[in-house]
């Protein structure tokens, strides 16, 4: 899969998720096999570029290319205008965020609410693509509600637009991520325009990320939730897709050594003390289906330094490796 001069291999995508997908994540997720890691959302507002939270979102240096980066907003000009600053900061695709379904960004018009005015769809769309000189991408649901499944419709704008490339969503707005994803909608898009498409939705699994592609002929798979506290999955879709066969999960050893690397990256980018308490929720994610799930997360969370927290990883770790049971102390 293409968009504009890159070439997307292999063709599983880390989604953007706010609050996951920072820098850390997208260069574990690409060092384990993401063909693409698209940043979180960054807001259009230029009053918010400089505040401490947008400065870290479009921090790239040293990021894998294509660096893809995710804009949010309603305005045509004031997005065209948040596309044109990240592209100065090192964006080598933009990405339009018309997917998320959180409520404080649809009460303000923004993600999935922009797919009930269509006009205004193609008014964005052609004001960012007009604005930069890199591929301009989209990323939507299949609609507002049930009865108002418009993403066809919204994929022929974008493609008239000259978007370079759509991500779909398999569930309509209010669905939120209850349910199952469907990919009918994302096979009728697939049919009906030229631009590359990329399905997203419910892809856990191998086996799961080929069976979407036979079903949609989509050209490539996006991966969300499944990849919190399993970063291997791209690997393990990528292997599957190019031999048919499945990969052994990771080892404990190797489980233990990714999870440290990323804690390190994390106190490295945001510093100690804002490092730990952002780790809290990786550590939960890389440790619910271990045993004393419930414990570890109790005794790591108390942990106030960064210290603290990769010895009670590490331990935690090494104990399941070693098949004796963790003894997690009282306190951090």
């Amino acid at each position: 899969m293409r968009i504009g001069p890159y070439s997307i291999e292999p063709r599983v995508v880390l989604a953007p998720m706010a609050g996951v997908t920072d820098k850390p994540f997208r260069l574990l997720c690409k060092r384990l096999g993401a063909g693409l890691a698209v940043s979180e959302m960054t807001i259009s507002d230029p009053r918010f570029w400089n505040t401490p939270k947008s400065v870290h979102r479009m921090d790239h240096a040293g990021e894998p290319e294509p660096v893809s980066v995710q804009i949010a907003g309603t305005e045509p000009a004031q997005l065209a205008a948040a596309a044109r600053h990240n592209v100065e900061h090192g964006a080598q695709i933009i990405d339009i965020n018309m997917g998320c379904p959180a409520k404080k960004v649809c009460n303000a018009w923004a993600g999935s609410a922009l797919m009930r005015d269509e006009a205004l769809v193609g008014r964005i769309l052609e004001a960012v693509v007009a604005a930069v000189d890199v591929p301009v991408t989209l990323k939507i649901r299949t609609g507002w509600d049930a009865a108002h499944r418009n993403a066809p419709a919204i994929a022929r704008i974008a493609e008239a637009a000259g978007i370079q490339a759509l991500a779909v969503h398999g569930r309509t707005r209010d669905q939120l991520y209850t349910g199952q994803a469907e990919y009918e909608t994302i096979a009728r898009i697939k049919a009906e325009v030229r631009i590359p498409v990329i399905a997203n939705g419910d892809i856990d699994s191998p086996r799961k990320a080929a069976q979407v592609l036979a079903q949609t002929g989509a050209d490539a798979v996006m991966v969300g939730r499944a990849a919190q506290g399993r970063p291997w999955i791209f690997r393990e879709i990528a292997h599957y897709l190019a031999t048919g066969q499945e990969l052994p999960p990771p080892s404990l050893a190797e489980v233990r050594d990714l999870l440290l690397d990323h804690l390190r990256a994390l106190y490295a980018f945001y510093g100690e003390e804002r490092g730990v308490r952002i780790a809290r929720k990786h550590l939960g994610w890389y440790a619910r289906d271990r045993p004393e799930n419930a414990a570890f997360r109790a005794v790591v969370n108390r942990a106030e330094d960064a210290g603290a927290q990769l010895r009670l990883t590490a331990h935690y770790f090494d104990a399941l490796a070693s098949g004796v049971p963790p003894e997690l102390p009282a306190a951090a």
